[in-house]
């Protein structure tokens, strides 16, 4: 039997998961692609089959940035993002009467996280099974057991975080199997913890190679299980183990604090200028998705998140589609709220983490422009600024540096249309700041979706707001600042910094041989943001700080929320506080969604920040519909489930 057909055979609708053999595309530089055309269950007793069954492992990772669901399951629907340009998955975002367990065409299915997770949950099942039996002696052993227990513990816990309570698969399927029902989320969590905790005993604390699990990522992953078992949405049972989860999650992330470094600039994260280059081996990286341009590495797909955030540039004057702009997809467009929360001044993370400018690349013959010249910007200034008329301006506003007409500026808020939010460049789905966290100049061509950027899943700058939200959950309130202001003193410029300096990844086709030889010189990247231009303030180096002193008088924005949301207590306007500081931190990486859902602050953020979504929105949302797929397939007693008990493994609402 080859592998193909060993992958059809063993797969049943995701959940009794699929088996990678030794043909597996491997996805790192410690993948190895090996393909053995005559293969059978029998070979995973051997030790390289015991090998291909960890790397399948680490395969899985790639899981989470390869398709839409990526985003659609994590981004869309929250206070961060709306629809952009191309509604695919609108239903993720506007709650609409299509999002149900089976969604429609042309959108992420309901299923494809869960059917996803269940298959690296099967591979880890197998592996454990082999290695339990004796299969392997390996000098390895604990190691793989370790990696085993990580991936499927990682793999539940995304699954409850998207469902609630699922059906626990603790062995290997090596044929179809019907007969599943939900355990509780109380029975998910307890797993996932045991998992984990296991995981974190045997995981080294180095390791042997970059992208390897490590004890630190089980640490992270064990104490944001902690925490999600002591968050809003489990408070109908939680209390007998809440003061312990939080003891728990606290003493895990320090100790992540303490073994790691938060990256010393912002931007070094997202300054991504070759595969395997410097910005993937940071230590503030805890765990990424291993990806490569290497031909044997790539696998089906690479990592696809930088076609999701970019907004429409083609189509504008002395401008034209390029590798370094991305190819637009044009899926979310980032929220007013996003673009309020930040101090605009003082807080360098938004200039890092939004794309504002865009060089000439097509220069019409015969104009005064050429390639190089600032041919974009967008300026995200704030109400009351009465500089600019409209909200797109065309040959208007000057760059002072070349004396030239900018040929395209869009404003966030125009002289005549400044009094609410949620206006301007919404005249434009298509038009807005794009995140920049995973745009990606080394693909091969302008319209390839294939990235070789690695994609993080975790990173030392959220362990540090997992311990400040531990300590908030304690009423610790002052001790949780501490954790908090770290991220925010990074997050300040540095005497001598220069405010307009950019990067993207769109730096690395710059040294893609490939896509110079598809593309030439046509190249929108442009090294600076519109920092002065936003601000309208005159250049300065000089430092800023962005310290919290007291919880009683929090930065404007933030009181801002706090009002708008209507809280008043310590603890509400600490945890709209620690929320508000997750979205200046980790806007766009995957996150959102499950944040708000865990500490039951969906509905209001959305409903104040998300106007496609907000007359939608219910309770239910709180959690994903079990998929229709599942429900169809499964049986009880040899029999399928009537529509009484598909009603009862249903989540409420649906």
């Amino acid at each position: 039997m080859n592998a193909m057909n060993l992958y059809r055979k063993i797969r049943f609708l995701g959940l009794s998961g699929l088996i990678f053999g030794c043909c597996l595309v491997s996805c790192s530089d410690f993948l190895k692609e090996e393909l053995t055309t005559q293969q059978n269950t029998d070979y995973f007793n051997t030790p390289e089959g015991i090998e291909a069954l960890e790397v399948s492992l680490y395969y899985n990772l790639r899981f989470h940035f390869s398709k839409e669901w990526a985003t659609a399951t994590t981004n869309y629907g929250t206070d961060e993002f709306r629809v952009g340009g191309d509604g695919s998955n609108a239903s993720w975002n506007n709650y609409d009467g299509n999002f149900q367990s089976q969604v429609v065409n042309n959108s992420t299915n309901m299923n494809d996280v869960w059917d996803g997770m269940y298959i690296g949950i099967n591979n880890a099942n197998l592996l454990l099974s082999k290695i339990m039996q004796g299969s392997y002696q390996g000098p390895n052993k604990e190691l793989y057991m370790g990696e085993a227990y990580f991936l499927r513990g990682f793999n539940y816990l995304k699954l409850v975080s998207q469902y609630g309570g699922v059906p626990l698969k603790l062995t290997p399927s090596v044929t179809p199997e019907r007969e599943f029902t939900r355990a509780t989320t109380e029975e998910t969590l307890r797993q996932i913890i045991d998992d984990l905790t296991k995981a974190y005993k045997l995981l080294p604390i180095k390791a042997a190679m970059v992208g390897k699990m490590t004890k630190d990522a089980a640490a992270h992953f064990l104490a944001k299980a902690y925490l999600l078992r002591a968050s809003e949405i489990n408070d109908g049972w939680n209390q007998s183990t809440r003061k312990a989860d939080l003891a728990e999650a606290l003493r895990l992330s320090q100790e992540v604090i303490e073994n790691r470094s938060l990256a010393i600039n912002f931007a070094d994260l997202w300054n991504y200028t070759v595969p395997n280059g410097p910005n993937e081996t940071l230590d503030e990286i805890l765990l990424s998705a291993q990806f490569s341009s290497e031909v044997s590495t790539k696998g089906v797909s690479g990592n696809q998140c930088h076609l999701y955030y970019i907004s429409v540039y083609r189509d504008l004057p002395q401008m034209q589609r390029d590798i370094a702009g991305e190819r637009e997809y044009q899926r979310l467009r980032t929220t007013y709220y996003m673009y309020n929360i930040y101090d605009m001044v003082n807080d360098s993370r938004f200039w890092k983490s939004f794309k504002t400018k865009y060089a000439v690349n097509n220069p019409v013959k015969g104009s005064i422009y050429q390639q190089g010249d600032l041919g974009v910007m967008y300026v995200i200034n704030r109400p009351g600024d009465t500089r600019f008329a409209d909200v797109q301006l065309s040959e208007v506003v000057t760059y002072e540096k070349t004396g030239k007409k900018i040929p395209t500026v869009f404003v966030a808020y125009p002289a005549d249309r400044n009094g609410t939010d949620d206006e301007a460049l919404y005249d434009f789905t298509n038009r807005y700041a794009s995140l920049n966290k995973f745009i990606d100049g080394s693909r091969e061509s302008v319209t390839s979706r294939v990235g070789f950027r690695d994609g993080i899943l975790a990173r030392v700058g959220e362990t540090y707001l997992i311990a400040a939200e531990a300590l908030i959950r304690q009423e610790r309130y002052v001790e949780a600042l501490k954790y908090i202001n770290a991220l925010r003193a990074r997050a300040a410029y540095k005497t001598g910094e220069d405010r307009s300096a950019y990067c993207d990844g769109g730096a690395a086709y710059n040294e893609n041989a490939l896509g110079y030889a598809s593309m030439g010189a046509v190249n929108s990247y442009f090294a600076e943001n519109s920092y002065y231009e936003s601000n309208n303030i005159p250049v300065t180096t000089s430092a800023t700080s962005l310290e919290i002193a007291d919880i009683h008088k929090l930065p404007k924005a933030d009181e801002d929320i706090i009002a708008k949301l209507g809280y008043s207590s310590n603890y509400d306007r600490m945890m709209c506080l620690l929320l508000n500081e997750r979205s200046r931190e980790l806007c766009g990486e995957l996150l959102r969604w499950e944040d708000l859902s865990r500490t039951k602050t969906l509905l209001a953020r959305v409903r104040a920040f998300n106007p496609d979504a907000a007359p939608n929105i219910q309770e239910r949302h709180n959690l994903r519909p079990i998929p229709q797929t599942y429900l169809d397939a499964i049986q009880i007693d040899g029999h399928a489930l009537t529509p009484e008990q598909k009603k009862a493994q249903q989540n409420s609402g649906y």
